[in-house]
């Protein structure tokens, strides 16, 4: 069997969608469509089938997938072990991350493979929390970066650093003009918020409950890009974001941001790995060197937000 295309079956399974996954790897559907058919023409039968919202396996494919996953890792471990024995680390460490996180890390993590170890290749998506959880649960990916409201426990997790969070608005607003601002003061504020289901949203609301308040969205959008142009188009419009999004708008001055307290809904940055399997040379390089920029920026993703 190819290993590639049993990668692609298990992240079309996990995805529950062909169009996800070509619009992931950045190709048109039918690529997919026909990778996924001809992989399914050497099992006799049908793995997927195919419905209005997407795919889901048939028997044949469930039973097929739990053992193909197996194969996976045992492959990859035989031929990260080989390589090993060579005194040469090679191959491709795949690392998810939210996208608020993927830049400066990943680009000074780039960098050092480039200058140190050159055989190994990096492979980087951005998604959201659960989706990641979906991508380790998979093993899609080797390793991820994402927030997690409890500190990590276990060999599965490691904290890299705590995340606070911002109210963010345009330039001279007063709101925002001091380094913290509460929680309460949100009530009956103009905001910007992601829309529901989401984890981040249901934290915020359950927040301002907390504090006998609903916050007052005017608008729901899910892109951070476009929740911070919104802002810094809008006086009187806020948003709640973590320091990573905002860092570069507010040492321009495009926004200004002041820490939320009371609650400050800090969030744990974590370096999370799938809970099967071994990870391979390669992957305990690039995970020790997004361990060691992060302490040497002191446990932080990026510069830490100097407030003016």
């Amino acid at each position: 069997m190819n290993i590639a295309a049993v990668r692609l079956f298990l992240e079309v399974l996990e995805a529950g969608s062909i169009s996800k996954v070509a619009a992931r790897r950045q190709t048109v559907q039918s690529h997919i469509s026909r990778q996924i058919s001809e992989f399914e023409s050497g099992f006799g039968g049908p793995l997927l089938r195919r419905t209005g919202r997407g795919v889901v396996p048939t028997e044949l494919g469930q039973r097929s997938a739990a053992r193909l996953r197996l194969w996976v890792q045992e492959t990859e471990r035989l031929t990260e072990e080989l390589r090993e024995e060579s005194g040469t680390l090679l191959g491709e460490v795949r690392v998810g991350i939210i996208p608020s996180a993927a830049h400066p890390l990943m680009t000074h993590v780039f960098a050092r493979l480039q200058a140190e170890q050159p055989g190994i290749r990096l492979n980087v998506t951005e998604a959201q929390g659960t989706e990641l959880n979906a991508m380790l649960d998979s093993a899609t990916v080797d390793m991820a970066i994402l927030f997690r409201f409890t500190r990590p426990g276990g060999n599965d997790e490691k904290l890299l650093g705590v995340a606070h969070t911002y109210l963010i608005s345009g330039p001279g607003d007063e709101l925002t003009a001091d380094a913290t601002v509460m929680f309460s003061r949100l009530a009956e504020r103009r905001l910007v918020l992601p829309r529901r289901p989401s984890h981040w949203r249901n934290a915020l609301d359950e927040a301002a409950r907390s504090l006998g308040f609903r916050l007052s969205p005017v608008i729901e959008v899910d892109s951070l890009t476009m929740q911070k142009e919104l802002v810094a188009h809008t006086p009187g419009l806020y948003s709640i974001l973590g320091p990573y999004s905002i860092a570069d708008d507010v040492r321009s001055g495009r926004l200004q941001a002041s820490k939320l307290v009371k609650p400050d809904l800090s969030r744990n940055v974590t370096l999370s790995f799938p809970k099967q399997g071994k990870l391979s040379p390669a992957c305990r390089c690039v995970a020790g060197l997004i361990e060691e920029l992060m302490a040497s920026w002191g446990n932080d993703l990026s510069r830490p937000i100097a407030h003016a």
